[in-house]
């Protein structure tokens, strides 16, 4: 089995292009399937994750193609030769369930199996479920798969209201909505920006949706949609993670490729860790300094190469509170990345989870890196050490496996991590990313 290994405690210094999102990336290959007409994706990374999407698409009988030259995906659902979503394939990734709404919204049933991947807490379907339910759908669950049935007339626009403001759940909604008959409302839709950008899609594809970016979708169904190209966001967890590579080692990392307004809670909070953060547009040049709430607009795609985001330590690295929280909140998908931060403050952190239960498996294993952290219930007090020291670690999971990378990076000695197809879920080609930036860091057998 692979493992990572890495001789810590060097600054990082250079230049990270921030991958395409893969967060952003598995709902819109699987928005493939509500049209007969190719959809190209432009930023799609190669990770595993990816992989396991495109053998569940390819299994549905899309065709998919890539082409060099543009680095551009197509995804082409001429038909659709199998409703079924195998075990095989969702047990290895929860994100699979998304092909659950467009599947019954353009064949009128769709059986998929309930979903598997990080073990970081309970995650249920109950409200793609019920959405479902509420456009009409006659929805049961057997023998671990979920079977959904469209009425013979199709599915019908109405009013959902989401007691919690579920990504995945909004994605899988709003796909079934956009070929649903009449208007569907979605009230307490997610606003995280992989689901605004799912939506400009599929408004690409002629679906018609207002409301993007807030908490309530309204959509107009159509009963066809057409084919597009579309770039695919940058992948901001993976910014913060480069960003926090940069701060743990008191280095000097610009990341290429960002999209600023995406992150405001996270650079809020590394800003009052006294970490500086400055935005980028050329090669050399820093064009402004950036506070918590800079206004800045969201660049089109075509633009997103165009500007980064620099981060350095100036001094020393401060004890900053963090909760995570839905979107526009502090992401869940960082706190293991600031937790490993915050292992090297002056002081102490409270970190507190609140979106997934069973995030802290991190703890133990930066622990046996000399780190100091209590856990409380669903938050947990570090106290800033002198010195991490390189240990041989475990991943549990994906976020949880690059903080032990972020920690190995920083500590005194070498750190071993073992089970790292973890972090090829989530991370493209992260030792060279960092190798590049001086990092000391091999993937060995």
């Amino acid at each position: 089995m692979e493992k990572i290994v890495i001789s810590g405690g060097k600054p990082l210094c250079g230049r990270v292009k921030v991958s395409g999102a893969k967060n952003a990336s598995l709902p819109l290959m699987a928005a493939s399937i509500l049209s007969d007409e190719p959809l190209v994706l432009h930023n799609i990374p190669k990770l595993s994750d990816i992989t396991l999407m495109a053998e569940l698409l390819t299994h549905h009988g899309v065709h998919i193609s890539y082409d060099a030259a543009t680095q551009a995906y197509t995804f082409a659902a001429l038909s659709i030769i199998d409703t079924t979503a195998p075990y095989e394939i969702v047990s290895k990734m929860r994100a699979s369930i998304v092909v659950l709404g467009p599947m019954l919204a353009r064949c009128g049933e769709a059986t998929v199996s309930l979903p598997g991947g990080c073990a970081i807490g309970t995650r249920p379907v109950n409200m793609h479920i019920d959405g479902l339910r509420a456009l009409g759908a006659t929805v049961s669950i057997e023998n671990g798969y979920i079977h959904a049935k469209a009425p013979k007339e199709g599915l019908v626009g109405t009013t959902i209201i989401l007691p919690f403001a579920t990504v995945t759940g909004t994605e899988n909604i709003l796909m079934a909505a956009v070929l649903a008959r009449g208007q569907t409302i979605i009230k307490n839709a997610a606003k995280e920006p992989e689901v605004c950008d799912l939506a400009k899609c599929l408004v690409k594809m002629g679906a018609h949706v207002e409301g993007i970016g807030t908490d309530t979708l309204v959509i107009s169904g159509r009963t066809h949609l057409n084919g597009a190209t579309h770039h695919v966001i940058p992948d901001r967890i993976e910014a913060a993670t480069y960003a926090i590579a940069g701060a743990i080692t008191y280095g000097d990392i610009i990341l290429e490729g960002v999209v600023f307004d995406d992150l405001l809670a996270f650079w809020d909070s590394l800003l009052k860790a006294g970490v500086t953060v400055e935005k980028v547009e050329s090669e050399n040049a820093a064009i402004s300094s950036v506070t918590a709430h800079a206004e800045h607009r969201r660049d089109e795609a075509t633009n997103f190469l165009q500007f980064g985001v620099g981060i350095r330590v100036p001094a020393e690295i401060k004890g900053v509170d963090i909760m995570t929280e839905p979107y526009p909140g502090f992401p869940t998908d960082a706190q293991a990345q600031f937790m490993a931060l915050m292992t090297r403050c002056d002081g102490a952190a409270m970190i507190t989870e609140t979106v997934f239960e069973n995030r802290f498996m991190h703890v133990s294993e930066l622990c046996r890196m000399c780190a100091n952290i209590t856990i409380h219930n669903t938050s947990a007090l570090v106290r800033g050490v002198d010195q991490l020291v390189g240990a041989t670690v475990m991943a549990t999971d994906l976020r949880a496996s690059v903080s032990l990378v972020l920690a190995g990076l920083a500590a005194k000695g070498e750190t071993t991590i073992q089970r790292v197809y973890h972090i090829d879920r989530g991370y493209e080609r992260i030792e060279q990313k960092l190798q590049t930036c001086g990092a000391m860091i091999e993937r060995v057998r």
